[in-house]
């Protein structure tokens, strides 16, 4: 007697079991209506919704909400948190995909969407800006302006310059330009002090100091080299000083090192740039970097808060957050 009961008992289990999971396909993978499917089984609508509850409950369904996209918008809220950005944007490389072709158009979009139709901008030198620039959508914006934030490269550096780079982005926003006639280091640190007091010099260094927003890249000074920017002006001598000090990353032409502290050297006095206590006293300064190879060097940036808004890719967010 015992066992018939325990066999009835085991079939029922089992004929509840199909019904439920038969409302469930029905509901979620056939997409018919609770009415519907009480129609087709005989059932109250009522019951049905419970059934659906119960097939829920005991796991049978197991709803998944989720996107590629989440992953990113996780990481780059981790990166607000962990170094009190404003904001962050990370972009998705796919196998085969060069971040120096995806990363920009984020950070570009993130400078339109930050910047107003009067916004003073101001730019610093290096491929990731000029790439960054060159995706800028275009705009009408007659009263927006865009400053130099450093001196002009060499005539023998192959990078996109500043003052390039400037009159690039003041033609896709539609505004005006205001360009820094200077080289960026000059010959010796006499002449640089004396240029800095010059009334144009100061005037346009000024304006760049007090943007509301700033787009600068992220150098690296691994290995023997301080980074592209500094090519013509360096010799073997000065590349080991300024390592031996610690120097780590360079941003708006000042070398820091891993705390994000400012490296001084002879080369570091002879530079035309804003300086970095003004820097950081720009509403949102946007940095645009990626690759291994910088991340040491943009973590210095963050560290030192020379960067409020960070653009990179996925996996150097990643090894920022490691």
């Amino acid at each position: 007697m015992v066992a018939n009961k325990l066999t009835m008992t085991t079939t029922e289990s089992r004929n509840h079991i199909e019904l439920v999971l038969k409302i469930a396909r029905m509901y979620y993978t056939d997409n018919l209506t609770q009415a519907q499917i009480a129609a087709q089984i005989g059932y109250s609508r009522p019951t049905i919704s419970r059934l659906l509850s119960e097939s829920r409950d005991r796991g049978m369904v197991r709803i998944e909400i989720g996107h590629p996209l989440e992953r990113l918008m996780q990481l780059e809220d981790a990166l607000v948190r962990r170094y009190g950005l404003k904001c962050a944007r990370v972009a998705q490389v796919n196998p085969g995909q060069d971040p120096s072709t995806i990363v920009p158009r984020y950070a570009a979009a993130l400078l339109t969407e930050k910047s107003s139709p009067d916004s003073l901008i101001t730019v610093s030198n290096g491929r990731a800006v000029a790439a960054t620039v060159r995706e800028v959508a275009i705009q009408d914006w007659p009263k927006s302006n865009v400053a130099q934030m450093v001196g002009a490269l060499s005539p023998s550096n192959p990078m996109t310059d500043s003052p390039d780079i400037c009159r690039m982005l003041a033609e896709r926003l539609g505004g005006t330009v205001t360009t820094l006639h200077v080289p960026m280091i000059l010959s010796s640190a006499h002449i640089a002090a004396a240029m800095r007091q010059e009334p144009q010099i100061a005037t346009a260094l000024a304006l760049g100091g007090g943007a509301d927003v700033a787009l600068e890249g992220v150098g690296a000074t691994e290995g023997d080299r301080l980074s592209p920017v500094f090519d013509a002006y360096v010799t073997p001598h000065m590349v080991k000083e300024i390592r031996a000090q610690g120097a780590v990353a360079t941003v708006c032409g000042h070398f820091i090192d891993a705390q994000g502290r400012p490296v001084c050297s002879e080369l570091s006095d002879r530079i035309i740039s804003v300086e970095l206590d003004r820097l950081k006293r720009i509403a949102l300064v946007i940095g645009v970097a990626w690759g291994q190879e910088k991340v040491k060097a943009i973590k210095a940036c963050l560290v030192g808060s020379y960067i409020s808004a960070l653009a990179t890719d996925q996996a150097t967010a990643e090894s920022l957050l490691a």
